[in-house]
C-alpha cells in the first residue's frame, strides 16, 4: 500500500470511528436532543481532526440523527411527539409489509437465525443495556431480513434508530419494567415460526403501541 493509500485508509478509518462514536452518543441522550454540535469541542472530546468528524456528521444527516443549521453549522436532530408519533406510523407500516414478506419467504436457514437471535437477546438482558440493545435490534431485524427488500429493510433499520433514541429519551418507570417484554418477544417469535402472518404482525404492532403508549406521556414537554 503507497502513502496515498494509507492515508486515504486511516481517514476513512477516522471518519467511521467518529460516525459510531457520534451515533451512539445521540442515540443514547448524550449528546442532547437539538444540541449544538461545535466541531472544536467535538475535536477535543473525539481526540481527531475536524474533516473525520464533519464527514461524519454529514453521514449522521442521512441518517435524519443530526440536523444541519447553517452551510457549516450541526445540531442534534430535534426531538417532539409528533416525530415520535410519525415515526412509530412509518415503522408499524413498513415492517408490516416487512414481516409478511420474510413469512412468505421463509426457509430453514432464516427461522434458525430467528431462533438464535432471540437466544442471544435473551442472554443479553444479564449483560447490560448496550449489549441488550445490540442483540434487541439484530432480532428485530431478523424478523424482517428474510423479505427479499434491501430498500425496505435499510428503512427498518433506520426507523429502529430513530425509535429507540426517544425510549433513551424517555425515563423508565414501574409501568414499563412490569410488563413482560420477554414473553411479547417470545410470541411474535411463535407466531413468525408458525408462519402465521396476521398473528405474528398483530403481536408485533402490539408490541410497538405498548411501547408507544408508555412513551408518549413522557415526551410530552419536548
Amino acid at each position: 500500500m503507497n502513502m496515498i493509500d494509507e492515508t486515504s485508509a486511516r481517514e476513512t478509518s477516522a471518519t467511521r470511528g467518529a460516525y459510531l462514536t457520534l451515533r451512539e452518543m445521540i442515540l443514547t441522550g448524550e449528546l442532547r436532543a437539538g444540541e449544538k454540535l461545535k466541531i472544536d469541542k467535538l475535536r477535543a472530546m473525539l481526540d481527531l481532526g475536524a474533516s473525520p468528524i464533519r464527514e461524519a456528521l454529514s453521514l449522521l444527516t442521512s441518517d435524519m440523527l443530526v440536523e444541519r443549521i447553517d452551510q457549516r453549522g450541526f445540531r442534534a436532530a430535534s426531538a417532539s411527539q409528533a416525530n415520535f408519533q410519525e415515526i412509530l406510523m412509518l415503522r408499524s407500516t413498513l415492517e408490516d409489509m416487512a414481516l409478511r414478506q420474510s413469512i412468505a419467504n421463509a426457509t430453514s436457514e432464516w427461522e434458525e437465525r430467528l431462533v438464535l437471535s432471540h437466544h442471544r437477546m435473551n442472554k443479553a438482558v444479564a449483560q447490560g443495556t448496550a449489549a441488550f440493545e445490540a442483540a434487541h435490534k439484530a432480532f428485530h431485524m431478523a424478523l424482517l431480513d428474510n423479505s427479499g427488500s434491501p430498500m425496505l429493510l435499510k428503512y427498518c433499520g433506520q426507523l429502529y434508530d430513530l425509535n429507540i433514541r426517544y425510549r433513551y429519551l424517555a425515563a423508565s418507570s414501574e409501568q414499563y419494567v412490569s410488563r413482560d417484554i420477554s414473553s411479547e418477544h417470545a410470541e411474535i417469535l411463535e407466531a413468525a415460526l408458525g408462519h402465521d402472518a396476521d398473528i405474528a404482525v398483530d403481536r408485533l404492532l402490539t408490541h410497538y403501541a405498548l411501547t408507544g403508549e408508555y412513551l408518549s406521556p413522557r415526551l410530552g414537554n419536548l
